[in-house]
């Protein structure tokens, strides 16, 4: 993962679908972002399962390439 921590700028890790600061210890909600297009994914959620799929037109989104960012807001 590349994101940064938008207060302390250090590497965030993803613990428990939160994005967490070693550097300044918060955590913040991850938001679910489009590798193609660059625009929030919706979360499908069923049977035990996540799948993530961009309104955009791009579709499914496997996992392994969503992007997740810090939600600025939650600050």
């Amino acid at each position: 993962m590349s994101e940064h921590c938008p207060i302390c700028q250090q590497p965030l890790a993803m613990r428990d679908e939160r994005l967490y600061c070693d550097g300044c210890q918060r955590d913040f909600a991850a938001k679910a972002i489009c590798p193609d297009c660059d625009r929030p994914l919706q979360i499908l959620k069923a049977c035990g399962a996540t799948d993530y799929f961009c309104p955009n037109g791009d579709g499914l989104i496997s996992r392994t390439r969503v992007v997740f960012r810090p939600l600025i807001e939650s600050l």
